[in-house]
């Protein structure tokens, strides 16, 4: 039809004028999608421009996100707040419209693209997110959560590993609401991809229980609008729509060429594009009759508004699930949090078990899930060590229909059928991570999952990308250190602490005893823009006594000050966390008894800690007392506190138990006191 032809180039149009004006960018991939785009955005994506955040919109992803000037020009020409100007700023400082989709950026962009393959699987997160809301608050009559997830994505997505974990994942957990449309151009960076990428997509696809479409004509509409309108009939099923097409479609000489992929066409081939496409018109100007083709305000109003008088209905029928929707929505936490949150620190204080972290950390969420069905916990294939299920989370699982199996439970007074919030992901580190994300931007649950700390490394680009957009996800690292003990270096976490706490944004906690555990999920849970790692123990820690579990939520505080093992004022501050605490106080004592007094202080968050005011830092760590740190890792990291030494460890770690290998590593309380000493002397010198 000419007007899917109008529309189209519209899109080339944009991307290749913006790409030009920067400088930089990808021309390609929107000039030869846009035809895709017209036929999902203009006859099926369910969205309003004037409300980007409306709860039962699409979700749509542009996984290969080097192709942002395509989602650029989409948000701009449906009616998005994104004017003209935002599109000329393209790729320039403060500007809406960075090299890489972004969310809470750009209006109407859902996640941040640009690590390929992280694109898609957030869009698994997504589909799972509105499949098992839809199974919780769904009521016969009344479907206020029914929308689906598309996702673009190209050749590097399905080469990056984490596609394979996702896309697995969402065949078995049959999120049918979700539509992947494959953009078969056949070329990368560095050229042809057939000598290096030679899958068999469609039968790879079908091997993990999706359906297939196509191959069909990119740059037919109607064929790509009918293939859309199929994969939306699928009853169990996700689908991936193979779509062949031509990278920098409409330019004579760099269509089909990687020199289309990465850089700007160049004026005179801008010029001949136009030629060709039959484009008379001025960079950056539009036709009105573009306009009005692409406008999709008064649709989006009219589809907004039958749903809100929908949810009226459904709120009248049933008020308080309704409200516990919109507050999920919200994403705000229960009004009985802070109750729940100090009831579960205080228990912990009086009974001061001894414990594993992990166990505390299980403890501690038997409070919170009984508390909050928001909570979708999991594991990758290790919930037995990370202890990431509770009594409220039973395990996740659908039937051969695709239904989410249900289980007898009573929510907002009223005996109804609960879903599984506990999450087997299988052996999936990065695929759990990205899911959880995807969770989170979809809204209506907190994820959080379990592994152990060194493989953190799997997980850490999408723990990042979490950082980057502000989402509250839980990473639960059990096995945080040497006192992993017999599975020896490969297992052990070393450096993986110090580097974690190098993320902007992501909250570390390495809790010391059950009650820290507790302030530390509250803390998590409460951090509704950042996300947050727990790294726990395997072996079991003793409680610390405490006067007050005030501060611990400020990240670091005073433990024990010389007093209280009959000391005088403190010559130095011993710094632990973790299993190291214990460490610190035995020293404390071993010390006091030689008439060397010395002040304890937990720092079980030192991101936490590091965002206190100056005041309170130097009520911890008092200017003019030397600091010693003690932490069973790399050193490195503790000198930005103004340490005089580091008990640490700066190798891998060794094949014993944990006893052994803490004393061969020189984690005793002879050790720490006689760095103390060495350092007092060096002082007095």
């Amino acid at each position: 039809m000419a007007n899917d032809s109008l529309m189209a180039n519209a899109i080339r149009a944009l991307a290749m004028d913006a790409v030009q004006q920067a400088n930089s960018g990808h021309p390609g991939a929107p000039m030869g999608m846009a035809d895709i785009a017209v036929a999902l955005w203009r006859r099926h994506l369910r969205h309003n421009p004037k409300n980007p955040h409306w709860a039962d919109r699409d979700r749509f992803v542009l996984s290969n996100g080097h192709a942002s000037m395509l989602v650029y020009a989409l948000l701009h020409l449906t009616g998005y707040d994104l004017p003209l100007g935002e599109l000329k700023g393209f790729r320039q400082l403060h500007s809406k419209t960075p090299g890489h989709p972004e969310v809470d950026v750009t209006p109407g962009v859902e996640t941040t693209t640009g690590p390929l393959g992280q694109g898609v699987t957030n869009a698994v997160g997504m589909a799972l997110a509105e499949k098992l809301l839809a199974a919780e608050f769904n009521r016969e009559g009344h479907a206020i959560v029914d929308h689906h997830t598309y996702v673009f994505l190209g050749d590097g997505c399905l080469m990056e590993g984490i596609s394979h974990e996702a896309c697995a994942l969402a065949g078995a957990w049959k999120l049918n609401k979700l539509v992947a449309v494959y953009d078969d151009n056949g070329i990368s960076i560095d050229g042809q991809v057939t000598p290096w990428f030679i899958d068999d997509t469609p039968a790879r696809f079908k091997a993990y229980g999706w359906n297939v479409i196509g191959p069909v004509d990119g740059h037919d509409v109607e064929a790509v609008s009918r293939a859309i309108a199929d994969a939306k009939r699928s009853a169990e099923k996700p689908t991936l729509i193979v779509a062949k097409t031509h990278i920098g479609k409409g330019s004579p000489n760099r269509a089909n060429t990687a020199k289309a992929h990465g850089e700007p066409l160049g004026a005179d081939e801008i010029k001949l594009t136009r030629s060709a496409l039959g484009w008379q018109h001025e960079p950056f100007e539009l036709p009105k009759a573009v306009y009005e083709e692409w406008d999709a305000r008064a649709k989006g109003d009219a589809l907004e508004a039958d749903w809100d008088k929908r949810f009226a209905a459904y709120r009248a029928a049933h008020p308080e699930l309704a409200a516990e929707f919109v507050r999920r929505m919200k994403g705000e936490l229960p009004k009985n949090f802070a109750q729940v949150a100090v009831d579960a620190a205080i228990a912990a204080h009086t009974k001061a078990e001894t414990v594993a972290s992990r166990k505390a950390s299980q403890i501690a969420l038997e409070a919170f899930t009984a508390a909050m069905p928001e909570l979708l916990g999991g594991s990758a294939d290790l919930t037995g060590s990370n202890l990431t299920n509770t009594k409220s989370t039973p395990p996740l699982r659908f039937d051969q229909s695709g239904d989410v199996v249900m289980t007898e439970g009573n929510a907002t007074g009223e005996s109804v059928k609960r879903i599984g919030r506990h999450v087997n992901y299988g052996v999936r580190e990065f695929g759990m991570a990205a899911i959880m994300n995807g969770v989170a931007l979809h809204g209506g649950y907190i994820p959080y999952g379990g592994t152990f700390l060194t493989f953190s490394d799997y997980s850490r680009n999408a723990i990042r990308m979490a950082a980057l957009m502000k989402r509250r996800v839980i990473h639960v690292f059990t096995h945080d250190s040497i006192g992993l003990g017999e599975d020896g270096p490969t297992h052990q976490s070393i450096e993986h602490a110090a580097s974690l706490r190098l993320i902007p944004r992501l909250d570390v906690w390495r809790p010391g005893d059950t009650a820290e555990t507790a302030v530390a999920w509250a803390v998590a849970l409460q951090n509704a823009d950042r996300p947050t790692a727990l790294l726990l123990s395997r072996q079991n820690l003793p409680y610390a006594p405490k006067t007050d579990l005030g501060d611990i939520s400020r990240g670091a505080y005073v433990l024990a000050e010389p007093s209280e093992v009959g000391a005088e004022e403190p010559l130095a501050v011993l710094i632990a966390t973790g299993s190291e605490v214990q460490l610190a106080l035995k020293a404390q004592e071993e010390l006091a008894r030689q008439g060397i007094s010395v002040r304890v202080v937990s720092m079980p968050s030192t991101t936490t800690f590091d965002r206190q005011d100056r005041e309170y830092k130097e009520s911890v760590l008092p200017q003019g007392l030397p600091r010693i740190a003690i932490e069973a890792g790399v050193t490195d990291f503790w000198w930005k506190y103004g340490c005089a030494a580091v008990v640490g460890i700066d190798s891998f770690g060794e094949s014993a138990p944990a006893n052994v290998l803490f004393q061969h590593f020189g984690f005793t309380p002879d050790n720490v006191a006689d760095t103390v000493r060495a350092v007092l002397l060096k002082q007095d010198e």
